[in-house]
């Protein structure tokens, strides 16, 4: 049976290995996002090279969600976060094994998923991936507290990594877990199952339609 947990980061391997695929999340904390290929890029071209990130991410949550960055103005006013909206998360999966690995990450997200080269490397880390719901602008933007931190400012607003402060973040979905349990997993082995009695019907009603044809 699914738990919904409230989790407050950072967290520790053995917190994200009590998440099973299908339990529900809502989350409290730093987290850190970024949808920008050529950000995942120099992260990795960077911790290959033995150099230090503009922030620690080690053990964190990196996610893929977009948001637009409203700077202070001179006033004093603090930058503000405007939206968050997930993208599209294998579309990273040349860099998310490594990342996940070099910096430890407890939680990585977005949507679609990751290759079997993320699961293994997140089976090893201890760490899991969640689902955020699509077109969930109003929700997800409504847990934002506060812009902590934004690195490598000369990308655009939306490629920057961007450390965010959030009260109850979600509902997201535990979609593959710290064990190696996923559910597009599950689902992809479903739809193949499904597959052979589809076409026979198919080829069933194919051949009634020839029969009945005058």
């Amino acid at each position: 049976m699914s738990k919904t947990h409230y989790l407050q980061l950072p967290l520790d391997a053995d917190a994200v290995r009590e998440l099973a695929v299908g339990d529900m999340v809502m989350l409290s904390g730093d987290i850190t996002i970024s949808i920008g290929l050529p950000t995942h890029k120099r992260m990795v071209s960077e911790l290959q090279a033995g150099n230090e990130l503009p922030l620690d991410l080690h053990g964190g949550a990196f996610f893929h969600l977009s948001s637009y960055i409203r700077d202070g103005d001179d006033s004093g006013s603090a930058p503000e976060a405007l939206y968050m909206n997930p993208s599209t998360s294998t579309r990273y999966n040349p860099y998310m094994p490594e990342l996940i690995r070099m910096l430890g990450l407890r939680l990585v997200g977005g949507k679609g998923g990751l290759d079997m080269a993320s699961v293994a490397a997140m089976q090893q880390a201890g760490c899991a991936f969640l689902s955020f719901l699509g077109g969930g602008v109003p929700i997800l933007s409504e847990s934002i507290e506060q812009v902590v931190s934004t690195h490598w400012n000369e990308y655009i607003s939306q490629f920057r990594l961007t450390t965010l402060r959030v009260k109850n973040l979600g509902p997201a979905t535990v979609a593959i877990d710290a064990h190696g349990n996923s559910i597009y997993d599950s689902l992809r082995k479903q739809a193949e199952s499904r597959l052979p009695g589809i076409l026979s019907e198919l080829n069933q009603q194919r051949q009634i339609n020839q029969t009945e044809k005058p």
